[in-house]
This record gives C-alpha cells, sequence and structure tokens, in this order.
C-alpha cells in the first residue's frame, strides 16, 4: 500500500496570530523558493477565534519580515470542522493545540 500524497496542510495554534501565520508562511516561502512543480494547499487557523479577522502580531510579521517572508495579508481565523476533511496533514504547534 501506498502513502497518499499530501496536497494540502493547515497550521494551527492558539489564536492564529504569530505561531500558526508563521509557519504557514514559511513553508509558503520554501515552497516556492525550491520551484515545486506541484501545487500545494497551505493555511493557519487558530483553536479559538478570540483573534479571528486579526493580523499576524506585529513581532511575528517583523521576524517574518526579517527572514524575507510577508504574513501581513494573512487574517486570523478558527479551524472548522470542515478544516478536519480538507486537510490531509495538520500540524498542532504544541501539544494543547491537538489535543
Amino acid at each position: 500500500m501506498s502513502a497518499k500524497p499530501i496536497n494540502s496542510i493547515l497550521f494551527v495554534c492558539l489564536g492564529n496570530i504569530c505561531r500558526s501565520p508563521l509557519a504557514e508562511g514559511v513553508f509558503r516561502a520554501v515552497w516556492a523558493e525550491r520551484g515545486s512543480a506541484r501545487d500545494i494547499l497551505l493555511d493557519s487557523a487558530g483553536t479559538s477565534d478570540w483573534e479571528a479577522g486579526s493580523a499576524p502580531d506585529r513581532r511575528a510579521i517583523a521576524i517574518a519580515v526579517r527572514h524575507g517572508v510577508d504574513i501581513s495579508g494573512q487574517r486570523a481565523r478558527k479551524v472548522t470542522p470542515q478544516d478536519l476533511h480538507r486537510f490531509d496533514l495538520i500540524l498542532g504547534m504544541d501539544r494543547s493545540n491537538v489535543a
């Protein structure tokens, strides 16, 4: 039995304003830098909706900029039940995000 290819990845943290948008942005930049011919769906979300609609935290944006990555256009959202079916791989940024 062969493994199913990963075509979509969701990065998850608590508020979706620091870790998960940064992880999404870095992965997106590395994927583009490597020139992969295969499209992949990337997104990030939070386990809470406290920050829904907010831009990433200014410190996360600053760290990303220092590494040549722009995450300023991202907006926080909460994980939905549909995400569990839509994404092939869901990565929690710490243990409390996967419990």
